[in-house]
């Protein structure tokens, strides 16, 4: 399990109404279940995926996210979470309002594009970087929107949004010193906590 979800599952609470959008095989939602004895729901667009849900007792509904979340009532849940897929929904800003609208509180995780290593590669090859930490090209990425710490945190001061927690992790998903001091260089994938 990615250290960022261990660090997530610590911001939501027991017995809770959860809401995983782009909840990929279900395994979140069921280490939810598990752990926390939440009630979860999942959205998710690729079928494979959703065969994977259904295969671990999750209740998942297929929607794409760029469509919104108008089937949902506000305050729906406790918990919306998005774990690596803001950078991949055509307007992160709107989905962003709308899990804030169905939702008490909300979990982003996503990849920091601004960090060091993606300079580096940009700066010495001129190409987009490809990487463990960024496998895909350029062309065939599902990333369509390269969002950094910085720009997070900007759209939260727009929009008015409360930054409850924020944690950040490195290439080697550990938490570091050096990432909390300078997320924005050395973050790899950043971790929040937002209500509205």
């Amino acid at each position: 399990m990615r250290s960022e979800l261990d660090i997530l599952q610590n911001w939501i609470h027991q017995d809770s109404r959860v809401l995983d959008l782009g909840c990929g095989d279900g395994a979140l939602l069921e280490m939810l279940r598990q752990n926390k004895q939440v009630q979860g729901l999942g959205l998710e667009i690729d079928p494979y995926n959703i065969t994977q849900c259904i295969s671990r007792g999750i209740n998942v509904i297929e929607q794409d996210l760029d469509e919104g979340l108008g089937n949902f009532q506000n305050d729906s849940f406790d918990t919306v979470v998005m774990t690596q897929t803001l950078q991949a929904v055509r307007f992160p800003h709107l989905v962003l309002d709308e899990m804030l609208r169905i939702g008490k509180q909300c979990i982003i995780t996503f990849p920091n594009f601004g960090h060091w290593r993606a300079r580096l590669y940009l700066a010495t090859q001129g190409k987009m970087p490809v990487s463990k930490f960024m496998p895909y090209t350029w062309y065939d990425t599902p990333n369509i929107h390269f969002c950094t710490v910085k720009d997070f945190e900007f759209l939260c001061w727009q929009k008015n949004i409360d930054i409850v927690h924020r944690a950040v992790v490195n290439q080697e998903n550990k938490r570091s010193a050096i990432a909390r001091r300078w997320p924005n260089l050395f973050c790899a994938t950043a971790i929040y906590q937002v209500s509205k």
